[in-house]
């Protein structure tokens, strides 16, 4: 009887995702051969190209009727696969600053034999989008291209200059970042007067309603540490307690039962004040608590029980890499761990790597610095003027749902913008569930409703914003 009742569960989940599929409207369609394209397309740091990538959304703008001057390509010398797209849009009054739609897309490694389906190809099940990428961030990144799509077929003339950024370097240190390149030497290609980003979005509750529209206005900084421990070695007949991977475990292990102390800025303070009475009961409770005493030991024991909810409130950093020894039969010479902390805004990285010797406390362990990846973080403001249309857009499509700021755990590319002058938000109307979708995990997944609500809701979003006055 239960695996009767699995099997009609599962056929009407498969009935409505084909009628929905088959309800497409004919610009859908066509948005969905973009999306698929761009996704399908490898663009891992080992195997893929954000090159190749690039230039098929540039071939897709060219033929809606882009010219060759409002294309830009570009790549770094020694990062050839590397390279990224920025296309203008040109407005109507010149002498209003652009806008500027950013997108990575770029994505985190992912192995065949690990995942359900085929990473890189996308399928389309029981309502929901699978494939590396299909959410972070080729979804915004499609959006944007497509946006600029319907925009040319309809003839639409904004007030303001449309610039898009494609990018490639977001997900992993050490690569050509496209943002930072473009800040740093190309500044005045995408320079407008705000961006809109990835790091934000809808959230849906179990039972797969809108629950909250997120803002992101503050982000943390991420930045690799490497605890490194060398040793003479020798013979592993003859074992001696100074060994280099027994250092580096009882250093990761002191690391892993700090806590980082509650901190609170204008972002998560909000979010935390304006969630707590629609959250309710125990939990909102611990919100309203914390946010008057960041010392209240048991109502952040509660909020830290949520991994999201902890990692919104403090600098967080775990291990994330091991590497040790040389030979099955000899004494390790070497020892090392990547720590990956996700910084707080305005904590220092010195603070940080003095905090995490502090901890380890012990002279054989060397915490290194292997790259310093972007500045110090730093929070756009939230004027009237960049929420208003949010707002305003947000309420007539999902009704009652509110508009919330928030502290985005993470790091995007908008730690480059925003220090250079370019104030960039995380917006995109994409609504998924809690768990955040397996992004970074496996079997990555978007709601296909949640693509194509957001879909609209940045078409419409930038158009709000393109005209204001």
């Amino acid at each position: 009887m239960l695996k009767l009742a699995g099997a009609l569960a599962a056929t009407a989940a498969l009935v409505a995702t084909t009628a929905f599929a088959q309800a497409l409207r004919p610009d859908q369609e066509a948005f969905r051969g973009l999306y698929k394209e761009l996704v399908e397309t490898n663009t891992t740091l080992s195997a893929g190209s954000c090159t190749l990538a690039a230039s098929r959304m540039g071939a897709r703008l060219k033929a809606a009727g882009f010219t060759d001057d409002q294309l830009t390509y570009f790549a770094g010398p020694d990062h050839p696969k590397e390279g990224g797209l920025v296309a203008i849009y040109p407005g109507k009054d010149l002498k209003a600053k652009a806008i500027l739609l950013l997108a990575h897309i770029d994505v985190v490694e992912a192995k065949r034999e690990d995942w359900t389906r085929d990473p890189f190809t996308l399928v389309e099940e029981n309502g929901y989008f699978y494939a590396r990428g299909s959410s972070d961030d080729k979804a915004q990144a499609a959006v944007w291209v497509d946006t600029l799509i319907r925009y040319k077929a309809e003839g639409y003339r904004p007030k303001r200059t449309l610039k898009l950024a494609l990018t490639c370097g977001e997900e992993t240190n050490g690569a050509f970042n496209g943002a930072q390149y473009l800040a740093a030497n190309k500044r005045e290609l995408i320079d407008a007067a705000f961006a809109l980003n990835e790091g934000a979005g809808g959230q849906l509750d179990d039972k797969g309603k809108p629950f909250v529209h997120t803002v992101l206005a503050s982000e943390k900084v991420s930045q690799n540490f490497r605890l490194v421990v060398t040793n003479p070695g020798g013979h592993s007949s003859r074992p001696v307690p100074n060994n280099a991977i027994y250092h580096l475990v009882r250093a990761v292990d002191k690391i892993s039962g700090y806590e980082f102390p509650v901190q609170f800025n204008d972002a998560n303070r909000g979010f935390f004040t304006r969630m707590a009475p629609i959250v309710g009961g125990p939990m909102g409770q611990a919100m309203t608590a914390l946010v008057a005493n960041p010392a209240d030991e048991k109502a952040n024991a509660i909020l830290s029980a949520d991994p999201s909810f902890h990692a919104m409130l403090r600098t967080a950093c775990v291990a994330t890499m091991l590497e040790a020894g040389h030979a099955t039969n000899a004494l390790p010479q070497r020892a090392t761990a990547n720590i990956n902390c996700r910084i707080f805004p305005g904590v220092p990285r010195d603070d940080v790597q003095a905090t995490l010797a502090r901890i380890v406390d012990d002279p054989q362990v060397k915490i290194e610095v292997p790259e310093v990846r972007g500045p110090p973080a730093t929070s756009p403001p939230l004027t009237p003027q960049i929420m208003g249309p949010i707002e305003k857009l947000s309420a007539q499509m999902w009704p009652g749902v509110p508009v919330i700021p928030v502290l985005q755990p993470g790091a995007t590319d908008s730690q480059f913008l925003t220090p250079a002058g370019i104030p960039t938000y995380g917006v995109s109307g994409f609504f998924s569930d809690r768990d955040g979708g397996g992004v970074h995990g496996l079997n990555e997944r978007m709601p296909v409703k949640g693509l194509y609500d957001g879909r609209d809701f940045l078409y419409q979003l930038v158009k709000l914003y393109a005209d204001q006055k």
